[in-house]
């Protein structure tokens, strides 16, 4: 089943996919079990209590224990599943990068209806500063020109690089209304809020090629067009991204 399961998914090109495969087929299991239950107990029940003559009704109903037994047993399984699965792979994965490990390929990734706006911060390592006064069709995030650290910033539009096997944190937001950034291949999705800077962090484990198209969707409903909201995710090795990144003009110099 579990194989089956996963045929089902699209792939998975993330470190921490595997745990998060796992959680959902054992999620299926327990759901398949749990069906099987009550459909069985369904058709005992419409047979047990069916009418005919000389039957009367039974207010009194089951004086058997094994439904509480049931209920109970569901409840133990819930909180195992929860507490010993769920709640530490959130954990894993929510938490900030632990110290001492790779440095992190860092992004911004803004949304807005209807795109996804992606922010470099250029060889300096460091985001220019931002203005909501600037924002305007050539300058979508509002980029600082007079801000040293935003001279060699790069900007983009549906069209987020990332680097194999390097840890890549991506800070969340939104400049209008809640959108959900999910990229199904990594198994990774969050909520961009306006006004809450959210990040996540995940590890490519596998190069794109050309016939590889991976989208980044919009898993919230954010408006009219909301079903024209995609991008394009694009893991490169660690010298196709820096020879991407070399070819790119500054934000800056477009407006």
């Amino acid at each position: 089943m579990r194989h089956f399961i996963l045929s089902l998914m699209p792939p998975d090109y993330s470190k921490h996919g595997p745990e998060i495969d796992h959680l959902i087929v054992g999620e299926h299991w327990m759901i398949a079990v749990l069906f099987i239950f009550w459909v069985a107990f369904i058709i005992f029940a419409l047979v047990r209590f069916r009418g005919g003559k000389g039957r009367t009704a039974n207010y009194a109903g089951l004086r058997s224990r094994w439904p509480a037994y049931a209920i109970v047993a569901v409840f133990v399984v819930e909180i195992v599943e929860l507490v010993g699965f769920s709640v530490p792979a959130w954990a894993h994965w929510a938490h900030p990068l632990p110290p001492g490990g790779e440095k992190p390929l860092e992004v911004r990734v803004i949304g807005e209806q209807f795109a996804w706006n992606v922010h470099y911060p250029g060889p300096d390592g460091i985001f220019g500063r931002t203005k909501v006064e600037l924002v305007s069709t050539d300058n979508p995030l509002g980029l600082d020109p007079t801000d040293p650290h935003a001279q060699d910033d790069i900007t983009t539009i549906n069209e987020l690089h990332l680097e194999v096997n390097r840890p890549a944190l991506i800070h969340i937001t939104s400049k209008d209304v809640i959108h959900s950034f999910k990229l199904p291949v990594m198994r990774a999705e969050q909520d961009a809020i306006p006004g809450q800077d959210i990040p996540i962090h995940f590890t490519p484990v596998r190069a794109s090629t050309d016939k590889d198209t991976w989208e980044i969707a919009c898993a919230q409903l954010c408006g009219l067009g909301h079903y024209r909201m995609r991008g394009m995710l694009i893991v490169d090795t660690k010298q196709g991204l820096q020879d991407w990144l070399s070819q790119q003009t500054p934000a800056v110099q477009t407006f």
